[in-house]
């Protein structure tokens, strides 16, 4: 993808921009139906976007969660950093901002989402996000309506692929060591309406720290969230250590708890270093962008 670097070598305050022209790309591509329209609808069909730009320097961020009808939502984050004082902004309301802003109000809706929900209806809602309600969420379709209002059930096992939890992250390190971090997602396959994962939570899905590097995250964000695997990395390289053992780091801390968690860390450090880390996901393949040109590489997964 070399979109980015040109917007890199070209433009003034060019890592962002640049940041924001990588993750609009893969928006406008549809980058494996996870990212940006057309992928990925909850249970009611409809497909949302989540979206977060940080920068390094001053830890300027803007971020989108659940934003309805606008394709752009990496735009829409840098727009909210850029002409706000807020960090976030979500649902309707950051809809009806987006088009305060300029951007298109139009349907996120495809025949291939419209085919997702014909699928998942047809096999009886399976998977979904529900637990501990009735009818029986493993085997049926809702509406559903609590078990026990007092009654505090066991967690439902999770289930998890690269198409149901996928997000595009990027970690640019310009000439000058500045650094930004950032993801785009339409987030988890069949949610349920409303639901928001780790990648537009700031030091989750991505974090960046002048002087130090970036971080960016994918996997089951309801989990990730939890830790804010990024800030942590990027913490951990903050520390004096390196990027490949500032995620594994990061990693074992989930797995520790969560077992069966699976996930992947990139990082990079403005000394040049970088790698990434994965866990229970086999291998996991991410791309470099150097001097105009890309290459990919793979990781074996704790």
């Amino acid at each position: 993808m070399l979109l980015p670097y040109l917007a890199l070598s070209t433009i003034s305050n060019g890592r962002i921009l640049a940041l924001v022209e990588g993750l609009s790309t893969c928006e406008r591509l549809q980058c494996d139906t996870t990212v940006g329209y057309g992928g990925s609808p909850d249970e009611s069909g409809e497909t949302t976007l989540d979206a977060l730009i940080v920068d390094g320097l001053g830890v300027r961020m803007g971020a989108v969660a659940n934003l309805h009808r606008v394709k752009d939502a990496a735009k829409v984050a840098w727009a909210i950093m850029n002409y706000t004082k807020h960090t976030m902004l979500v649902g309707e309301a950051a809809t009806k901002f987006a088009i305060q802003m300029g951007f298109k109000e139009e349907t996120l809706t495809t025949n291939v989402s419209k085919k997702m929900m014909d699928m998942w209806k047809t096999n009886n809602c399976q998977p979904n996000f529900w637990q501990n309600v009735s009818p029986n969420p493993e085997y049926s379709c809702g509406p559903y309506k609590p078990v026990n209002q007092t009654y505090i059930g066991k967690n439902k096992k999770r289930f998890i692929d690269r198409f149901h939890h996928d997000t595009i992250g990027m970690v640019i390190i310009d000439s000058d060591r500045n650094v930004t971090a950032g993801t785009s997602t339409n987030g988890a396959r069949y949610k349920i309406p409303g639901r928001v994962g780790d990648s537009p939570i700031p030091g989750s899905g991505a974090y960046a720290l002048e002087g130090v590097g970036g971080a960016a995250a994918t996997g089951d964000g309801d989990i990730m969230m939890r830790f804010l695997p990024s800030y942590q990395t990027v913490d951990w390289m903050r520390k004096g250590t390196k990027p490949v053992k500032a995620a594994r780091k990061t990693l074992q801390t989930i797995i520790e708890i969560n077992p069966k968690f699976q996930g992947a860390i990139i990082a990079a450090d403005v000394n040049g270093r970088f790698g990434a880390a994965c866990a229970n996901l086999g291998i996991f393949k991410y791309s470099i962008g150097e001097k105009g040109k890309t290459r990919v590489e793979s990781v074996p997964c704790i």
